[in-house]
């Protein structure tokens, strides 16, 4: 990418720690104040992403904000499903943090392609987004600004909570009454605390919120509240007014949709918790029937192993008789018919026959009952052949008598 770094990013001087250590490149996301760009380490060559936040000089408010998100970021750090910061850096206007890459983008630009996902693939987000909650909650970090477009893929398609500007740790009792957050993802009880004085305020809960807005999201491809007005939205989600009665609810499951009540519940206190959603049939049911699939491929593979040991233990005294009828149907399993039809499928084709993915092709084509065109093309180019010799040899005759009958009748008219 053809751009001028010194011209785009603080003074080499001013910012020596990270210039020393990385050397910056493309620009892959921006925000209000602040730019990702990949960075590379000089030392390893290894590529990170790194968020660099520039400040006024009277912007105290904004630097302690994100001096709060690394502390947050260390705090919560080496899950595997929450970005890790790696460095950070900090000059009198700008901040550098240095956090694992995220090549596949967005949770947000994924679920655009897709437009919704399958259970299954739902059930991998939801339970590492999860997972990643329960931990923040664990350590009484409240995220509130969890949404896709705050959810990055790496390069194995893991998701990763990023983006904890609005993160804030809390006391075990302690309320929130601060406004944070993007409105179609906001909690009821957030949204009261805002426009009524005697609301007891907010928590963790809201956080569970949002999982369910994504959760009903990625299986409909479609958000639990929208309206043009964004009062009459809010509204709605006060109110606790969605549905999940349109086309692209048929197929999913009443185990799924449980779950997106439990979590889109108006109550906070009633609201499933990280933990409790984990523990929901929703993802238990397929720990079950991963654990009674695995158990009965064990089983399975134990009784082949011990059937075939058999096998080889008496095959000497009791060799498996040749049925005809298995000769007819297949006569390829047998070794011995297997290199005849080898050696001759060689020579008539020139060149072993492979399977083809776009016709199914393979060896087992030799037995087909019907005859091949190949086959019968060159049986038609003999019959062909014949013919066209013996109607060379009739016009060689009817022109050798032609010659005789003329030679005849010169000889009678001469005698004359």
């Amino acid at each position: 990418m053809a751009f001028d770094i010194d011209d785009e990013l603080p003074d080499r001087e001013s910012a020596r720690q990270f210039y020393q250590k990385y050397d910056p490149k493309e620009v892959i996301g921006k925000g209000l104040s602040s730019v990702v760009r990949k960075c590379v380490e000089k030392a390893t060559g290894k590529e990170y992403a790194c968020k660099i936040i520039e400040f006024n000089d009277d912007n105290d408010l904004e630097r302690s904000a994100t001096l709060r998100e690394i502390q947050i970021l260390k705090l919560v750090g080496g899950h595997p499903n929450i970005i890790d910061i790696v460095a950070s850096f900090e000059t009198p206007n700008y901040v550098f943090i240095v956090m694992e890459l995220c090549p596949n983008g967005e949770l947000f630009d994924y679920l655009t392609k897709v437009v919704h996902l399958s259970e299954k693939r739902t059930r991998q987000i939801m339970s590492s987004i999860l997972n990643a909650v329960n931990h923040l909650h664990s350590h009484h970090v409240v995220h509130r600004d969890l949404k896709p477009e705050n959810i990055l893929m790496d390069s194995t398609m893991n998701v990763k909570i990023t983006d904890l500007g609005f993160a804030v740790q809390i006391s075990e009792n302690e309320s929130l009454y601060d406004l944070f957050g993007t409105p179609g993802y906001m909690a009821p009880e957030l949204l009261r605390c805002s426009q009524y004085d005697d609301m007891p305020g907010y928590g963790l809960p809201v956080d569970l919120w949002a999982c369910g807005v994504i959760l009903f999201t990625l299986l409909s491809g479609l958000p639990p509240f929208w309206h043009r007005k964004q009062h009459l939205m809010f509204r709605m989600i006060m109110d606790g007014q969605y549905t999940m009665a349109g086309s692209e609810w048929d197929d999913v499951s009443e185990t799924a949709k449980d779950l997106i009540h439990h979590l889109l519940d108006i109550e906070p206190s009633e609201r499933y918790t990280a933990a409790q959603a984990l523990e929901h049939p929703f993802f238990n049911n397929e720990r079950t029937r991963r654990r009674d699939f695995m158990a009965k491929r064990t089983l399975k593979a134990h009784i082949i192993l011990i059937w075939s040991i058999h096998r080889l233990r008496t095959l000497h005294y009791r060799p498996q008789p040749i049925r005809g009828k298995e000769l007819l149907e297949n006569p390829y399993r047998f070794k011995s018919y297997r290199k005849m039809i080898d050696s001759a499928a060689f020579l008539l084709y020139g060149h072993w026959i492979k399977k083809d993915e776009h016709q199914n092709q393979n060896r087992a084509t030799l037995f087909q009952t019907e005859e091949k065109s190949d086959l019968v093309r060159h049986e038609q180019l003999l019959e062909k052949r014949r013919l066209d010799r013996q109607e060379s040899k009739l016009l060689r005759l009817q022109r050798q008598n032609g010659v005789d009958e003329g030679r005849a009748l010169r000889q009678q008219v001469n005698g004359n």
